[in-house]
């Protein structure tokens, strides 16, 4: 940040000392008379402020401005900031303008939790050096190692890695090393750790040099983040632009108090009523992702699955087809909850309340992100009240009712039931056909596709459940 605005009367920014670390904390409520700083006067090359143009980001976010000068030069950083808040390009554009400088193969490292949000760094990553001709490797799990290990062999500038399989290629692939990688990035560092990939980190913090940059970024400071950051940080710089859990200002937050037999019933009027939004629906199970991505495709919506279960070129597809609106719904478990960047999606249900609070806040923040709005509608049946209730501690307010008129949700539950019969037959033929190794296309893995098992479900409806505009409240009216 420029001097005078640090100096100002009313400052955005407050340097203390605790802890041995120095802690930068950026103003909530920021002085609308403070300038926001340009990309040029973060202190990037040309280069680079190009490309954040060419991206049509206008002006650096809160976090980008107080975590890229420093990180510029040369500090040791912990960045805390709600989900959203442009986390990604600030960590990738001090690592840019270092290769520039001292160009290197594996010069840089950054770890994620889950193998989407690493694709997704990378192509951030491309996007903002590919002028400059930055190579980037994704090394994650479900992908076959020896197309892997050939990647590693072209040594990129840049790899993105689960911890996992990159300890399996450090201990398992001929001449492969990072004994001269200049910066570490740990990416969503809380949930890599409550992954349980803490014995994979020590073990790749024993072998990559100590003389390095590293940045550690995380929505929340848990316990095993602290100890994380005394482990391998440096002196560093805690930047943190949110004080405490929050949400988005032009997130627009709606609870629904619904009995548990009724969900499904529920789940489909509002997806009536709001026919022409795109739609994230986060389900706390594998299987229960499955059976409504099944049960609504039998009433006509474009729905692609998102889950662990399924094989990794599956999961790219899903989330390729609903990034390309090609699909209206992703319905996903909390696999897709952290990171991944979608600016599209325009409401988000919560069909099953999340076990931990904090999951609500990297759930909701899938909309409403770069300044656009959204919704959000958490379903909370009588089983839920205490966990929604914890919620609402948490972020510090009570939220409106979604009202509903009972009467036109109803009239949709005969054919609910009948879609949800099928698409239970579905899932039993499934099972089956796995336990006999042949799987249908689109088996448990929910492909999607016109010849998918959902099909099945479609014709044995016959009821009209296949026509695509079924969905529409007009329609289902007649029903």
């Amino acid at each position: 940040m420029d001097s005078s605005d640090s100096e100002s009367e009313h400052e955005a920014t407050t340097v203390t000392e605790k802890n041995g670390c120095e802690i930068s904390n950026v103003n909530d409520e920021e002085n609308d008379d403070v300038k926001p700083a340009t990309w040029q006067e973060l202190g990037l090359v040309d280069v680079l402020c190009k490309a954040c143009e060419q991206l049509k980001w206008k002006e650096p976010s809160k976090i980008q401005r107080e975590a890229i000068p420093l990180a510029l030069q040369g500090k040791d950083i912990i960045g805390l900031a709600e989900t959203g808040s442009g986390k990604t390009a600030a960590f990738a554009l001090p690592i840019l303008q270092a290769l520039l400088e001292n160009p290197q193969r594996f010069f840089a490292l950054i770890l994620t939790p889950t193998r989407e949000l690493a694709i997704q760094i990378s192509e951030q990553f491309e996007a903002l050096g590919g002028s400059i001709g930055v190579k980037c490797a994704v090394i994650v799990g479900g992908m076959d190692m020896s197309s892997q290990g050939l990647l590693l062999t072209r040594k990129p500038h840049i790899i993105i890695a689960t911890p996992g399989r990159l300890l399996d290629h450090l201990t398992n692939t001929k001449g492969f090393s990072l004994r001269a990688l200049k910066y570490l990035v740990m990416d969503e560092a809380d949930r890599i750790l409550n992954m349980d990939f803490e014995v994979e980190v020590d073990k790749i913090l024993k072998v990559i040099p100590r003389e390095r940059r590293t940045y550690l970024f995380s929505a929340t400071m848990t316990k095993k983040v602290k100890k994380l950051q005394r482990a391998c940080l440096m002196d560093p710089v805690k930047v943190e632009v949110s004080t405490k859990y929050q949400t988005v200002e032009k997130l627009l937050q709606y609870y629904i108090f619904i009995p548990m037999k009724y969900k499904d019933v529920y789940l489909v009027h509002i997806l009536n009523e709001m026919a022409g939004n795109s739609f994230m629906i986060f389900c706390s199970t594998c299987n229960n992702t499955l059976r409504t991505a099944l049960m609504l495709r039998s009433l006509g919506f474009g729905v692609v699955p998102l889950h662990g279960k399924m094989s990794q070129n599956k999961r790219i597809a899903s989330l390729t087809k609903f990034k390309a609106k090609n699909r209206s719904l992703l319905i996903s478990t909390d696999v897709a909850s952290r990171g991944l960047d979608i600016p599209h999606v325009d409401v988000v249900i919560n069909f099953d309340i999340p076990t931990h609070s904090k999951d609500y806040i990297h759930r909701v923040g899938r909309t409403a992100r770069a300044g656009r709005s959204g919704k959000a509608i958490t379903f909370v049946t009588q089983y839920d009240v205490e966990l929604y209730q914890r919620i609402e501690h948490l972020i510090g307010k009570q939220l409106p009712l979604y009202k509903t008129e009972e009467d036109e949700v109803m009239v949709l539950q005969e054919r609910v039931a009948e879609a949800q019969r099928m698409a239970k037959m579905e899932m039993k033929d499934i099972e089956e056909k796995k336990g006999t190794g042949k799987r249908k296309r689109g088996g448990a893995e929910g492909d999607d596709d016109d010849t998918e098992g959902a099909v099945g479900v479609r014709k044995r409806l016959n009821k009209g459940g296949g026509n695509k505009n079924h969905h529409k409240k007009n329609r289902n009216k007649k029903h």
